[in-house]
């Protein structure tokens, strides 16, 4: 008892194939976005707790503010680059460190320290003529809205190490 096959046709084969073949480029096409969805969720974060060293000894940090520079490693879903952060430190009165975010709340421009000779001891953004306080409070009446971020810190070794900047905006 045999079967009889058919054989397959010429037009059938290449419907197969063609098929076949239209199912992997689209397969390939719809892995590419569902991995790029699916990966971040699978990654640990790691955007908390990340305190990087700015190459700064406490001892070091005065009572006149100084700017620091120091740079990150950023990854932009698969772009990878290094950025440029800087912030303000000094200690307080209490000989506590303080570390400023140097970007003004107003506009996003970049603030100096004692930036005006109107306005010594002050942190100064020539955009507008915003001012802060020493210890990064708005002045009233002038056009920032909000205080100055604060930088997370810590000490290792004696050397400072800064995290993210908090907002410090009152509810």
């Amino acid at each position: 008892m045999s079967e009889d096959k058919q054989p397959v046709s010429r037009r059938q084969f290449l419907n197969y194939t063609l098929t076949g073949v239209g199912g992997f480029m689209a397969a390939g096409l719809v892995v590419s976005p569902i991995r790029m969805a699916i990966d971040p969720v699978l990654q640990e974060s790691t955007a908390s707790g990340d305190y990087t060293n700015v190459k700064l000894a406490v001892e070091d940090i005065t009572e006149e503010p100084q700017r620091v520079d120091w740079e990150i490693q950023q990854v932009d879903g698969w772009y990878e680059s290094k950025v440029t952060k800087s912030a303000w430190v000094y200690k307080d009165e209490n000989g506590d460190i303080v570390a400023l975010s140097p970007i003004c709340k107003h506009l996003g421009c970049i603030v100096s320290w004692a930036g005006s000779e109107d306005y010594p001891n002050q942190f100064y953004c020539p955009c507008h003529d915003g001012r802060y306080y020493k210890n990064g409070v708005n002045v009233p009446n002038t056009p920032p809205t909000a205080p100055l971020d604060v930088y997370d810190h810590k000490i290792e070794n004696g050397m400072l190490f800064l995290g993210k900047a908090q907002s410090r905006e009152e509810a």
